[in-house]
Protein backbone atom coordinates (compact mmCIF):
# COMPACT_ATOMS: atom_id res chain seq x y z
CA UNK A 1 0.00 0.00 0.00
CA UNK A 2 1.77 3.57 -1.18
CA UNK A 3 1.64 6.18 1.68
CA UNK A 4 -0.44 9.43 0.98
CA UNK A 5 1.10 12.22 0.14
CA UNK A 6 0.57 13.86 3.33
CA UNK A 7 1.74 10.52 5.30
CA UNK A 8 4.88 10.59 3.94
CA UNK A 9 4.99 14.67 4.79
CA UNK A 10 4.54 13.45 8.66
CA UNK A 11 7.44 11.05 8.09
CA UNK A 12 9.38 12.61 6.57
CA UNK A 13 9.10 15.33 9.23
CA UNK A 14 9.75 13.14 11.80
CA UNK A 15 13.12 11.66 10.26
CA UNK A 16 14.62 15.36 9.96
CA UNK A 17 13.01 16.39 13.62
CA UNK A 18 14.65 13.05 15.12
CA UNK A 19 18.15 13.44 13.56
CA UNK A 20 18.29 16.96 14.03
CA UNK A 21 17.94 15.72 17.68
CA UNK A 22 20.21 13.54 17.71
CA UNK A 23 22.81 16.00 16.08
CA UNK A 24 22.09 18.06 18.93
CA UNK A 25 23.13 15.52 21.49
CA UNK A 26 26.34 14.49 22.81
CA UNK A 27 27.72 11.10 21.45
CA UNK A 28 26.78 8.09 23.42
CA UNK A 29 23.52 9.79 24.47
CA UNK A 30 19.76 8.73 23.73
CA UNK A 31 16.35 10.31 23.39
CA UNK A 32 13.20 9.41 23.76
CA UNK A 33 10.93 9.51 21.23
CA UNK A 34 8.43 11.64 22.88
CA UNK A 35 11.60 14.20 22.34
CA UNK A 36 10.86 13.83 18.58
CA UNK A 37 7.24 14.50 18.72
CA UNK A 38 7.12 17.10 21.22
CA UNK A 39 9.63 18.89 18.87
CA UNK A 40 7.29 18.20 15.92
CA UNK A 41 4.14 19.20 17.76
CA UNK A 42 5.51 22.96 19.07
CA UNK A 43 4.63 24.14 21.93
CA UNK A 44 0.82 24.53 22.37
CA UNK A 45 0.84 21.13 20.08
CA UNK A 46 -0.87 17.70 20.93
CA UNK A 47 2.49 15.83 20.93
CA UNK A 48 0.48 12.56 20.98
CA UNK A 49 -1.08 12.86 17.77
CA UNK A 50 2.88 12.99 16.35
CA UNK A 51 3.46 9.56 17.62
CA UNK A 52 2.69 7.73 14.83
CA UNK A 53 4.85 9.20 12.30
CA UNK A 54 7.93 9.20 14.62
CA UNK A 55 7.28 5.38 15.02
CA UNK A 56 7.09 4.83 11.48
CA UNK A 57 10.28 7.34 11.20
CA UNK A 58 12.24 5.42 13.97
CA UNK A 59 11.63 1.48 12.44
CA UNK A 60 12.70 2.92 9.48
CA UNK A 61 16.08 4.40 10.47
CA UNK A 62 17.24 1.58 12.70
CA UNK A 63 16.27 -1.01 10.00
CA UNK A 64 18.66 1.24 7.61
CA UNK A 65 21.34 0.94 10.78
CA UNK A 66 21.05 4.76 10.66
CA UNK A 67 19.61 4.45 14.84
CA UNK A 68 20.57 2.35 17.81
CA UNK A 69 17.43 1.39 20.16
CA UNK A 70 17.86 0.22 23.99
CA UNK A 71 15.97 0.38 27.07
CA UNK A 72 17.91 0.63 30.59
CA UNK A 73 21.13 -0.02 28.55
CA UNK A 74 20.25 -2.96 26.76
CA UNK A 75 20.01 -3.12 23.31
CA UNK A 76 16.80 -3.49 21.30
CA UNK A 77 16.72 -5.00 17.60
CA UNK A 78 13.61 -3.19 17.07
CA UNK A 79 11.19 -1.39 18.40
CA UNK A 80 8.75 -2.99 21.30
CA UNK A 81 7.05 -0.89 24.42
CA UNK A 82 9.37 1.15 25.85
CA UNK A 83 12.59 2.46 23.98
CA UNK A 84 15.58 5.07 23.82
CA UNK A 85 17.08 6.18 20.32
CA UNK A 86 20.71 6.82 19.97
CA UNK A 87 23.06 7.24 16.82
CA UNK A 88 24.94 4.12 15.73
Amino acid sequence: MLATPAAERRLSAARTALLALLAERAPGTSLCPSEVARRLAGPEGDWRAKMAAVHAAVDILAQEGVIGLSWKGRPMAMRRGPYRIARR
